[in-house]
């Protein structure tokens, strides 16, 4: 059987899924096949569960007709995708940043919205797996589709263009993130442009932000068309926020927008939404009540009011970049008693301790009470670059949230944040 065969019986059916436990009569079960998982060996099950075909390796034995072999089944769930973009004829931004890229594209999601039936992808499903679902889960009811793909090595970015060819393209910003994969910040440039090339040799458009040095040398080195925003190019103004009321505020155009979102730095994000909105001829009034109705929902860029605290918490995920901005944030916030709740920024590589001591330095311009930091790497960085008086050490969250139960924090304002694998997030219930 080949791809197209394969796409055929992929129009007929129910869609793809990949996981048993969620499987839908009529879905074709496509078996993967990780370091810690085998879905060869639930075919049967998902066949018994009602689905139409299984796509197996072709190692799987038995001689039921709806096993469908190949030699990889995720270069399959590849292909098919692939298959599926070339008879999609809709517009599809392709999204990838080392910062922001889920936030910016549940932004322009809302923004499409107000005009349009968008396909977006669901959650942070942004890998070699999720982006070839997203793209099959495109409907023929779409009228546009925004694809959030992420790169934790050289090559992602251009393995995942190859599935979803986007017709238009954003990087929300390059920064030290997943140093151990990449190799360096240069590696991280390098590897986010695999979209800015994937446009420029497919006749597509960048939305680029102008203020961001690195993002505007990076695309005007290719032969790209550009669709300029920005800040700064645009005069939009960061209008004040405070400890009560910490939620980002501007004025663009002359009108003031009151959003949900915490954190100065999103006000990028923000102008990247109402540009691609821009673009596909949603108003600027229209777009800004689109981001003036969201609310964060994912751990990023949440602000809580509990009965005792009021908690940032931007628990999802870190690296030097996005924790120096909420750190810059929360520096800004004029408030009696701050706490910051760092967890450790994981993939650093050679580059950890320095930058975790890089964040020790911002801490101490942050005007806190105390800090809690967790894991590893901060106790290296603490040892190299000595303790502070108001820092105290936790192996990992677990512990904190041991000592945050027997002494509860009361009328603070509260910084949650750490890579994901730190789980930060058991902390709330103690705040």
């Amino acid at each position: 059987m080949d791809i197209a065969q394969l796409y055929d019986l992929f129009l007929a059916s129910k869609g793809v899924n990949t996981d048993t436990r969620t499987l839908q009569p009529g879905q074709i079960f496509f078996a993967l096949k990780g370091e810690n998982f085998d879905g060869n060996a639930y075919a049967q099950k998902a066949l018994e569960s009602g689905a139409a075909y299984a796509v197996v390796l072709d190692t799987v034995p038995g001689d039921d007709p709806r096993l469908l072999r190949f030699p990889d089944t995720l270069r399959t769930l590849k292909e098919l995708a692939a298959c599926h973009r070339q008879h999609l004829d809709i517009p599809v931004i392709g999204l990838t940043g080392t910062n922001g890229k889920t936030t910016t594209k549940e932004l322009i999601r809302e923004v499409l919205a107000v005009h349009f039936n968008v396909k977006a992808t669901q959650g942070n499903l942004n890998n070699d797996i999720g982006v070839p679902m997203t793209v099959l889960s495109i409907g023929k009811d779409a009228e546009i589709a925004v694809v959030e793909m992420g790169a934790n090595h050289p090559d992602d970015i251009s393995a995942l263009t190859w599935v979803s060819q986007p017709s238009y393209g954003l990087i929300t910003n390059v920064g030290k993130a997943h140093l151990l994969g990449f190799g360096s910040f240069e590696g991280v440039k390098k590897a986010k442009g695999q979209l800015y090339d994937w446009l420029s040799e497919h006749d597509g458009q960048a939305f680029v932000n102008v203020d961001d040095t690195d993002l505007f040398e990076m695309a005007v080195a290719r032969p790209l068309s550009i669709i300029p925003y920005g800040v700064e190019g645009e005069d939009a103004i960061l209008l004040p926020t405070s400890s009560e009321n910490p939620f980002l505020r501007m004025e663009i155009g002359g009108k003031v927008l009151e959003t949900k979102l915490v954190g100065s730095y999103n006000a990028a994000n923000v102008m990247a939404a109402l540009a691609v909105g821009r673009q596909f001829g949603i108003s600027l009034e229209e777009g800004m009540a689109a981001i003036a109705a969201y609310t964060p929902s994912n751990n990023r860029s949440q602000m809580t009011r509990t009965a005792r605290n009021v908690v940032i918490e931007d628990a999802y995920n870190a690296n030097p970049s996005s924790m120096a901005a909420a750190l810059d944030n929360f520096a800004s916030l004029q408030d009696s008693c701050k706490v910051a709740l760092l967890g450790d920024m994981r993939e650093l590589g050679d580059d950890s301790v320095k930058e975790h001591v890089k964040i020790l330095e911002k801490l101490d311009e942050c005007g806190l009470t105390h800090a809690c930091l967790v894991g590893e790497e901060f106790k290296k960085a603490l040892d190299k670059a000595g303790n502070r008086p108001y820092v105290k050490w936790f192996a990992d969250s677990d512990e904190l949230v041991g000592a945050l139960s027997e002494r509860p924090l009361s009328g603070a304002t509260v910084l949650v944040k750490g890579s994901h694998s730190m789980h930060m997030e058991k902390v709330m219930p103690t705040l």
